[in-house]
């Protein structure tokens, strides 16, 4: 059985495809290389440079390469330019996520994963985010993702599919330098792309009041509850994902040093939302 990585030559792709090899599975990689790097695929990992609205490109990728499931992360993803270029988000992320499922159907694929955003949640009123909670997107982008959801849930019931769609956001780390994300686009390469310019970091939302939050346990998302800290210490987060308070390093974990405050992006907050203290998922 192989897997189809769409957008697999990207930051995040390049690591599912990493990881989904060393697993033993048998991966090939599907990318318009508009953003992403050859040189990031693992050895032995076929690359079919191609878009996915190009339907006949994908049709030939299925059958070449004997496609039984698909790991669906190729997108546009910038919220501020989906504000300025609505159109172009949903043709390549809507219209683009429908041509290749109808292509995915037709070769008789039987998982399809997607990657989805935290975006679609919006400004979420509430203190811990759930499956349950509410979807309200507030930008292009998370619309075309929430969109993408109900897009792949439908096919899946209509077309017996295994489905699955994962949200995340701001993910960061390398698990080699060669799959470093070079794109200045979320926020931890955009904070270090300016430090090394010698540029203080930019923290939008100086127009509205925000709480204090630790910073690292959004940094860390795959270790899970019972990860142990250097030295067999005891987690460095506690129940619910909060981390435990350290008495020598106090808060400085959520420091970056002088920085320059802007209101926020087009597309951060809702319009007419004012100064609603509330956080907006992003990537």
């Amino acid at each position: 059985m192989t897997w189809l990585i769409t957008g697999g030559a990207g930051y995040i792709g390049a690591h599912v495809a990493q990881a989904m090899a060393e697993a033993g599975e048998q991966v090939a990689v599907y990318d318009d290389l508009s953003s992403g790097a050859a040189a990031r695929l693992p050895q032995g990992v076929p690359l079919v440079q191609g878009s996915v609205l190009d339907r006949t490109a994908l049709d030939r990728a299925f059958a070449d390469l004997n496609v039984q499931g698909v790991v669906h992360l190729a997108a546009k993803k910038q919220v501020g330019e989906s504000v300025e270029k609505p159109l172009l988000y949903y043709r390549e992320n809507v219209h683009g996520l429908t041509v290749l499922l109808e292509a995915a159907v037709d070769a008789g694929v039987g998982s399809f994963v997607f990657s989805s955003s935290a975006a679609v949640y919006g400004m979420p009123d509430v203190d811990l985010v759930t499956e349950e909670t509410p979807c309200l997107p507030i930008n292009p982008y998370g619309e075309t993702k929430l969109a993408g959801e109900w897009l792949v849930r439908a096919a899946g019931a209509a077309y017996g599919i295994s489905t699955a769609c994962l949200r995340y956001f701001n993910v960061a780390s390398a698990a080699r330098p060669e799959l470093a994300d070079t794109g200045v686009f979320n926020i931890i390469p955009m904070m270090f792309d300016r430090i090394t310019r010698g540029e203080r970091p930019l923290i939008f939302g100086t127009d509205y009041d925000t709480p204090r939050r630790h910073l690292c346990p959004r940094l860390h998302p795959h270790r899970g509850p019972g990860h142990r800290a250097p030295g067999g210490g005891p987690p460095p987060h506690g129940p619910g994902g909060r981390r435990r308070p350290d008495p020598e390093r106090g808060h400085r974990a959520g420091r970056v040093g002088p920085r320059d405050g802007r209101p926020d992006r087009r597309g951060d907050r809702a319009p007419g939302s004012g100064g609603r203290d509330r956080g907006t998922p992003s990537g």
